[in-house]
This record gives C-alpha cells, sequence and structure tokens, in this order.
C-alpha cells in the first residue's frame, strides 16, 4: 500500500511531507452502507499530493480493518475506486492503530465518515480524543447532542431556536393511552423517528391511531427514546455549515422529495427526489436560514462541518417561518448529498471542502492543547 499511511500500526513512514489522513467508514449503525458510499467519494476527491491515506473500514460487528482493497485501488489511482468502499481487510487494533499514529509526531488527521450511532454520536470522537489526534468534525460533545434528536431539541428550545412541537420520550414511559395522548397534542399525521438514527432510518409517517402505533413499534427496533413531531406542511430547507469559531454557512437549498417524505429510499435509492439551490424562498429568506443555521450551529457547539435542516411555511401565508428539523453533524458525501452540493454551488470544490475540512481539525486540535496544557 504505498500510498496508505500504514502498512501496519506500528510502522508509520515518518519521512513522507503530506498529512497522513486516516479514513474511517462503514460502522456499526443501520447507516453503514451510506457511510461506505461516502468513504468512497472522498478518496476520490482527496488530492494525493496532500494526503497520504489509510482507509480503515469498521463492519457491522464492530470490527476494525485495513481496508486492502480500497487502498490497493487508491494505489492504482482514483479512478479505480469503487462506488462504494469494502471495509474488509487485514485486521488491525482501533487501540494500535491510534497510539502508532500519535507516536510519530507527524500530521496525521482522523476523518470519521461515519454515520448515526457507534460512529457519529461522540463515541469514536471520544476514542480520537484519548489517542491525542486531530479529527474532522463535531467534538464529543456536538456529536453526542446532535445526534440525540431529543436531547438537541431541549438544547435548542434553550436557544430559542424555533421547532415544531414535538414529544419525546422512552420505551420505559410508554402507555396504553400513549397513542392517543400524541393525537390530541400533536394532531395527524404526525411522524415518528428514532431519537439515534439518521438518513432517515426508521423515520414513519403516521396518519391514524393504529399507524401510530405501529410506527412507534418500528422507530423502538433502532433505539430505545422515541422523537413524535407534528407533520409541517412547508417546504424542506437544508444548510451547509464549515468553520470552527466562525462558521460559513453556503447558500440553502431546497429538497423537493419524490416520495411522500424525504425518506431513505427516497434520498439512496429512488432517485426521485431532487435539488434546488439556491432554494426559491427569497433573498430575505435565504439570508435568515443562514443566520439560523450558524445560531443553531454554535447552540449545539457544533465545529468542522455540519448539516442543518429546516422546515419553512411562508409567513407571507400565515406561516411560522423557520423551523430547525435536526442537525447532521456528519452529513453524506456522496453525489446526491446536499452538503457537498450546496457548497460546489457556492463556488467551492470537492478538494477545496477536504482541505478545509482537515484545516479546521489541526486549527482545533492546536487551539484545544493550547486550552488544556497547563
Amino acid at each position: 500500500m504505498s500510498g496508505s499511511a500504514i502498512e501496519h500500526p506500528n510502522e508509520l513512514d515518518t519521512s513522507d511531507e503530506r498529512i497522513e489522513l486516516i479514513v474511517l467508514f462503514g460502522g456499526e449503525s443501520a447507516e453503514h452502507d451510506v457511510s461506505c458510499t461516502t468513504a468512497a467519494h472522498v478518496l476520490a476527491a482527496a488530492d494525493s499530493s496532500k494526503y497520504r491515506i489509510t482507509p480503515i473500514g469498521i463492519s457491522t460487528d464492530g470490527q476494525w480493518a485495513i481496508a486492502d482493497g480500497a487502498a490497493a485501488a487508491l494505489d492504482a489511482g482514483a479512478g479505480e475506486l469503487p462506488s462504494r468502499l469494502d471495509p474488509t481487510g487485514t485486521h488491525v487494533s482501533p487501540t494500535a492503530l491510534l497510539s502508532a499514529a500519535a507516536s510519530t509526531g507527524s500530521r496525521t488527521v482522523v476523518m470519521p465518515l461515519l454515520h448515526g450511532p457507534m460512529g457519529e454520536d461522540g463515541t469514536v470522537q471520544g476514542l480520537v480524543e484519548l489517542a491525542n489526534l486531530p479529527y474532522v468534525g463535531a467534538g464529543v460533545l456536538a456529536s453526542a447532542v446532535a445526534m440525540d434528536k431529543a436531547m438537541a431539541k431541549q438544547v435548542l428550545l434553550a436557544a430559542g431556536i424555533p421547532q415544531a412541537r414535538y414529544r419525546a420520550f422512552g420505551e420505559h414511559e410508554m402507555t396504553r393511552a400513549l397513542a392517543e395522548e400524541l393525537v390530541g397534542e400533536l394532531g395527524l399525521p404526525v411522524f415518528v423517528k428514532p431519537a439515534n438514527m439518521g438518513s432517515s432510518v426508521g423515520v414513519s409517517r403516521a396518519a391514524t391511531v393504529d399507524e401510530l402505533n405501529d410506527a412507534i413499534a418500528l422507530a423502538l427496533t433502532y433505539d430505545e427514546m422515541i422523537v413524535v413531531e407534528e407533520a409541517v406542511v412547508g417546504k424542506e430547507i437544508e444548510v451547509a455549515v464549515l468553520g470552527n469559531l466562525e462558521p460559513a454557512a453556503a447558500t440553502p437549498g431546497e429538497i423537493v422529495p419524490g416520495d411522500e417524505f424525504y425518506s431513505y429510499d427516497d434520498k439512496y435509492v429512488s432517485d426521485k427526489s431532487f435539488a434546488v439551490i439556491p432554494a426559491p424562498i427569497g433573498d430575505a429568506a435565504l439570508a435568515e436560514a443562514q443566520a439560523l443555521a450558524i445560531a443553531t450551529y454554535r447552540a449545539l457547539r457544533c465545529e468542522g462541518l455540519s448539516r442543518v435542516d429546516f422546515f419553512w411555511e411562508d409567513p407571507a401565508t400565515g406561516g411560522r417561518g423557520f423551523l430547525c428539523n435536526e442537525v447532521n453533524t456528519m452529513p453524506g458525501f456522496t453525489p446526491i448529498s446536499m452538503f457537498p452540493k450546496m457548497w460546489i454551488a457556492d463556488g467551492v470544490t470537492y478538494p477545496e471542502i477536504i482541505d478545509r475540512l482537515v484545516d479546521l481539525a489541526l486549527e482545533r486540535y492546536g487551539r484545544r492543547r493550547r486550552n488544556t496544557k497547563h
């Protein structure tokens, strides 16, 4: 693996001046496949003159491996990479891998392209923090809070960020009368979501009490915490945010679903949904969305990158304006993903996004080390 940073976790090459980029992908969550696709496109776009890349696959049962197939394809040229990386390969211990990387004293950055629990929720971020390595994306706190929709909603409520009406509860809080209570409080239809999941996995629209009970049962197969939200009739507006202490927002885009709602199949399978950039809501509303996205980003203490999703009810027709739906601290980077699309529409290339993320990781690492060393 001549283009890879790691031949063996205890034998790092320190003679190369390029940044060593350890790319984590796959993972244990239901979003495993999305992560494998995201990683393929990041590896293909990363500038090989700047980075020596080691692709590390994580299987659905949590085993880490140097992804031999991806590494070989990368050595042969970015054009040889498949559209979805295979996470299997030579087994490696996570602690040995990260310890070896940290011991070299060279510039090594971890890029955890992991979606959902056990990757985007602060768990891997904490592991990398303990290894004393810089990494791309939000820190432990922001990752954990943003991943848990129920907790994120509490934080955003305290910060004054407008949201749709909702109710969050745990499996242990369920009663026979719960569905009727939810209908009385939120009306019908409603959307039911597992609190700790993304990519619309486990999300259902319920228009009757029976459908609501079924939707709760489905969501509980993914998480023990559930969020039930009122159905909002409005445009789905997304904003890509980049930065640490001084974040910037790209021009917002609108998602036009091809399904009844923006479901997992609609996002990754059917190819019926499409994006409109800039969102057709007028310049004043676009600026408001950017400002609100940055305020949301800061309220959750996000760094690196996030995609902030809103519903927009047109105030001109009596609507409430922007309502924050959720924040994704590691958005997808597939060809149809909104995060890169919005920055590309603003003139930032895909490789430039990767460069900016690595720079932000190094900047935050340096700042935090100064703050923690006494």
